[in-house]
């Protein structure tokens, strides 16, 4: 068995006004897409009831907003007539039949809602929206404060706990609280004291509305990251002024959405802003929650026992894990399968309009979907290849009941993430892998390492179903002279197996171009494990006495790393392949790092003298010590056809099925899928 690990700070109780907790663990907001679908509430409810079962105290939902007006989108996400009401009501149900807690978030978009009707404080436009909000009045001033009370009382009488209302990361509350969007001359703005009084009158009134019993979560923003924004005195104040409206326990959030600095993705250290949080809790009596990048539980433990916070509150590793308090309770730390902040199946698709689910756990969100039930009939079941998509798919099959090996021609499992987990920031890739392994271990699985599967070696008589999840190959670009010894795939370099000189040519400007790029020029910076050095690489002001928490940028030198030109055949963006929630961070990083991209490029040959290409200059050399092929990967699956020759039964998943836009998205999913199936 897995040693266990005690996390004794984190399982104390704590009182929270009329509720105590048994934990000190709250799932905290996350916009799902599940609420715009027409059985979205019921899925909802599903997701909710399947946490608070596994001993999730309390959760927060994903936002809802007031009124028409403060909706995200252009769809009803709203709490805002019994109709509203009626239809949530399965949520809380579930959840109280569940033994757990929930919380409707009140979030009022402000001027980051995507409809021609946002308002703001100010007439002032965000930098990532394409609409100029219009100027609330007096009138609607106090007409929306009176929406956010009559939707915290639908809230109650839907059956919610109580609300959190969303003060932070750049919404209207937050636009009200800073100079930098709230540019009135009336009483609701100018000196700090009149910010103040939109949050304050909202918390007042909902307290005085809904009584001591209803549970009230003030989200403050610990640190905007937007120049302009609020002091960490100020931070404080306002803390301490909801205090005293009312408030019973304040979250927090980091980072306006506008903001230049990375805040929740993998290249962020884990509690990397908890010393933000802990600047608004000694300023106040009530608790305080500490959030971003807390997703493990030694993490969560350490900042309850230090006093950096009271409480954690934890959104994505919910994702990953619905068990998460269950394990760290019985602290079999070895059983969870931690966020590893990808973004690739949460906020990734949230943007562009799909369900959020999770890369390493796909039943997320679809828990009503995808039950996993054991098998009627046992079978004898083949898994070739340790890659993401077998792993995803012995472990399931072999927890369902049936008879699985799984077969690696690699001494270790684990596939691409294994030259994944060496990327700067990308650490948490190895979590993943050992979370598998385990999983393997647990459930039977016979794990045979080390060993390639050809058409006969396995026999028709003793296997019932054979899974190809044999992955992928780097492809090799049918360019002249591409054996030269100055070549090698991006697995070489990520492996080991070779090592790039001071001047680098990279061919492919995809996803795996852009981590081999991160790979040679940020792998001797601390800035992905160390706060205080992160902090430095970001301009973050630790003091919090800038306005919103950034300093004046630096200048970023290379560090006398290789210089690295990264060449694409399309002339136009660089990294239109990279994830919308984090290709942003890549670019920039290669940026200061001075990584020359040259797109428009035509291959010719490869010599001594360099690499030949054809741009619109005309012919050019790029001389080069190491030129790295990154230009996508091929299929490794012709055994399922030597199989099926041979009268077997086979399934092809993942890479080996096709390596067109191969991720780890639809490799563990299509894993997880099929061995529902067999």
């Amino acid at each position: 068995m897995p040693e266990t690990v005690s996390y004794p700070s984190l399982f104390t109780p704590i009182g929270l006004g009329p509720v105590t907790l048994p934990n000190r663990i709250i799932m905290g907001s996350m916009h799902t897409g599940l609420e715009c679908l027409p059985d979205g509430m019921e899925r909802l409810a599903a997701f909710y009831r399947e946490r608070a079962a596994a001993g999730v105290p309390l959760m927060v939902t994903g936002g809802f907003s007031p009124n028409a007006e403060g909706s995200l989108v252009d769809k009803p996400i709203t709490m805002a007539s019994r109709e509203d009401a009626q239809r949530h009501s399965i949520i809380p149900e579930q959840v109280h039949d569940a033994g757990g807690r929930i919380v409707l978030q009140v979030l009022h978009s402000g001027r980051y809602g995507y409809h021609p009707n946002i308002v703001a404080p100010s007439p002032i436009k965000s930098p990532i929206n394409r609409d100029t909000p219009r100027e609330l009045t007096p009138a609607d001033i106090e007409r929306t404060i009176v929406d956010y009370v009559t939707c915290c009382e639908l809230a109650r009488d839907a059956g919610y706990d109580g609300v959190e209302i969303m003060g932070s990361e750049g919404y209207l509350i937050t636009e009200f609280l800073s100079p930098r969007t709230n540019h009135r001359e009336d009483e609701w703005g100018g000196a700090l004291e009149n910010r103040l009084r939109f949050p304050n009158e909202i918390v007042r009134r909902v307290r005085e509305r809904l009584g001591e019993s209803f549970l009230i979560l003030f989200r403050i923003s610990a640190l905007d990251l937007v120049e302009g924004g609020m002091t960490g005195a100020e931070t404080q104040a306002l803390a301490q002024a909801v205090e005293r409206s009312g408030a019973n326990l304040l979250t927090n959030g980091i980072g306006w959405h506008e903001a230049r600095v990375p805040t929740i993705a993998q290249m962020v250290p884990r509690a990397a802003f908890a010393w933000a949080t802990a600047n608004i809790k000694e300023a106040v009596e009530i608790p305080v929650a500490a959030s971003n990048r807390i997703n493990t539980p030694e993490t969560a433990e350490a900042l309850i026992a230090d006093g950096t916070a009271d409480l954690v509150m934890l959104a994505r590793p919910f994702l990953s894990d619905p068990a998460f308090v269950e394990k760290a309770e019985r602290g079999d730390r070895a059983a969870l399968n931690i966020c590893i902040a990808c973004n690739q199946a949460c906020l990734d698709h949230y943007f562009v309009g799909k369900p959020s689910t999770c890369m390493v756990n796909p039943r997320a969100c679809n828990e009503s979907l995808y039950p996993v039930t054991p098998v009627s009939e046992k079978k004898r079941v083949a898994v070739v290849g340790g890659g993401p998509g077998g792993l995803a798919c012995a472990a399931t099959a072999a927890e369902r009941g049936h008879d699985v090996v799984l077969y690696e021609a690699e001494e270790t499992v684990g596939g691409q993430f294994n030259l994944a987990k060496v990327i700067p920031g990308k650490q948490e890739f190895a979590e993943s892998i050992a979370y598998f392994e385990d999983r393997l271990h647990r459930a039977g699985v016979d794990v045979r390492t080390g060993t390639r599967v050809a058409a006969d070696s396995l026999d028709p008589k003793s296997i019932d179903a054979v899974v190809i999840a044999t992955g992928v190959l780097p492809r090799h670009p049918d360019i002249s002279g591409s054996d030269h010894p100055s070549v090698a795939s991006y697995a070489d370099i990520l492996s080991g197996k070779a090592e790039a000189g001071d001047r680098v040519v990279i061919v492919g400007a995809g996803g795996i171009g852009f981590d081999v790029a991160l790979y040679l020029t940020e792998r001797d910076s601390r800035s992905h494990v160390d706060i205080e050095a992160f902090a430095a690489a970001w301009d973050i002001d630790r003091s919090l006495t800038v306005p919103g928490g950034l300093q004046a940028p630096v200048a970023h030198d290379n560090d006398g790393g290789p210089h690295v030109t990264m060449l694409q055949r399309n002339a136009g963006r660089f990294g239109t392949s990279l994830g919308r929630s984090t290709g942003w961070v890549h670019r920039m990083l290669l940026g200061r790092h001075g990584v020359e991209p040259i797109g428009g490029v035509t291959y010719r040959h490869i010599d001594d003298d360099g690499l030949h290409v054809e741009t619109e200059n005309g012919a050019q050399c790029f001389a080069a010590d190491t030129i790295i092929i990154c230009a996508g990967q091929e299929s490794q699956g012709g055994l399922a056809d030597d199989l099926a020759g041979r009268g077997m039964r086979t399934h092809t998943i993942g890479g080996a099925k096709d390596a067109a836009g191969l991720d780890a998205v639809r490799a563990i999913d299509e894993g997880f899928q099929l061995a529902l199936t067999l």
